[in-house]
């Protein structure tokens, strides 16, 4: 679920931007980010079979109340960031048939409230599944686009613009729209919250990988889709004109529909994701019941800090400009404050996994050839950024 999650209106909108305004170049980073996401997920879901705690609990345990804060920080930063992004593409959604934010937000705010208030973990992941399914439209919409198979091919072999700010720019956002850093959060919460053990690895690790796959199998049609139809008339601007230039491969209707269903579902099932990470980690934080399977009566601060969190989302959202430039700065931003992120997942692994299950040397090789490049972006983000 939190792969499909991975799969945001904000990560659909980078890799459709990226598509229009360099068109196949960027679909290399894609690929090569499917070994990274696995890598950092299965130690996350290592340390939460192993401990059976979450990763704010774990902080907190390991280097104090202090820490495990500046973590929660840094996590509302990107999940308040995912939640606009969220709500600002149902907004988007809903103007390709006339509906105005002011009424898509509100209802698609009261459909994630309603649905945690109302059930348990097992019925939220379903939905979850079930809507996160959805973006699975994208791979058909990047076969009808028709793309020229020699000019996707030679993307990869093409010379990268590399002293190109744009350029770079959209390779942060691509990393950051890929490897988000309320992920790692959520991922741990959710294992303890269904109680799996050391048995339940094997499948735990098969999941990961799964599900890293089928990701970026999506990220990776949106923007052969966005290449295919957009990338001469220029950068991306608006979701309607993604709808648009659609709309001779699929017709102006089908175009619109399976827009809608792909960003709507990505939407939600991430809007579920993001909000419920972000409530977990506080409650963590604060060492307060967090367990989605009590009722409300019996969890009113954690059921309050969900809304709360998700009103907020809503209401930032209304005020937001073009949800292109707003998708593509929240991924830059998820890329700046992984590193942060990273760095306590490694110290976790040297400090809380139980002896059978540490890393050995091939992990550990793995793992920072996995979280360097990661780190690498963001600095050289911040650097030019600087301009150093």
């Amino acid at each position: 679920m939190v792969m499909l999650a991975d799969t945001d209106a904000g990560s659909v909108v980078t890799a459709a931007q990226s598509g229009a305004t360099w068109g196949y170049r960027l679909l290399l980073v894609q690929l090569a980010l499917v070994p990274v996401l696995i890598v950092v997920l299965e130690l996350s879901a290592r340390l939460a079979i192993t401990t059976g705690k979450g990763f704010t609990e774990l902080i907190r345990e390991h280097f104090g109340g202090a820490w495990a804060g500046v973590a929660v920080g840094t996590l509302v930063v990107t999940v308040l960031g995912a939640l606009v992004t969220e709500f600002a593409g149902l907004a988007g959604v809903g103007e390709l048939f006339g509906v105005p934010p002011a009424a898509t937000v509100p209802i698609a705010a009261s459909a994630l409230v309603a649905l945690v208030l109302t059930g348990g973990y097992r019925r939220v992941e379903v939905v979850g599944l079930v809507l996160g399914s959805l973006e699975l439209v994208f791979v058909v919409a990047a076969v009808l686009a028709h793309p020229h198979v020699g000019a996707v091919a030679g993307g990869f072999v093409s010379s990268q613009p590399l002293g190109n700010h744009s350029y770079l720019a959209l390779v942060a956002a691509n990393v950051g729209a890929v490897v988000m850093p309320w992920m790692i959060f959520y991922q741990q919460s959710a294992i303890v919250q269904k109680g799996l053990t050391s048995r339940n690895l094997r499948v735990a690790r098969l999941d990961v990988v799964a599900g890293a796959v089928v990701t970026q199998i999506v990220m990776g049609a949106v923007l052969v889709a966005a290449a295919a139809r957009l990338h001469s008339a220029g950068p991306l601007r608006t979701i309607g004109q993604l709808a648009t230039a659609l709309a001779p491969a699929l017709g102006g209707t089908a175009g619109r529909v399976i827009l809608a269903l792909g960003i709507g579902g990505a939407a939600l099932v991430a809007g579920i994701v993001v909000s419920l990470a972000a409530t977990w980690a506080v409650a963590e934080a604060l060492g307060k019941p967090r367990d989605l399977n009590r009722s409300v009566r019996h969890a009113r601060p954690f059921y309050a800090l969900y809304v709360a969190v998700v009103v907020a989302g809503a209401a930032l959202v209304l005020a937001s400009g073009s949800l292109v430039r707003l998708a593509v700065d929240v991924e830059i931003l998820n890329a700046l404050l992984l590193p942060f992120v990273l760095v306590f997942l490694a110290l976790l692994a040297h400090r809380a996994l139980p002896r059978p299950y540490r890393l050995v040397r091939g992990q550990r090789v793995a793992f920072a050839a996995a979280a360097g490049p990661l780190i690498a972006v963001a600095l050289l983000w911040v650097g030019l950024a600087l301009g150093l």
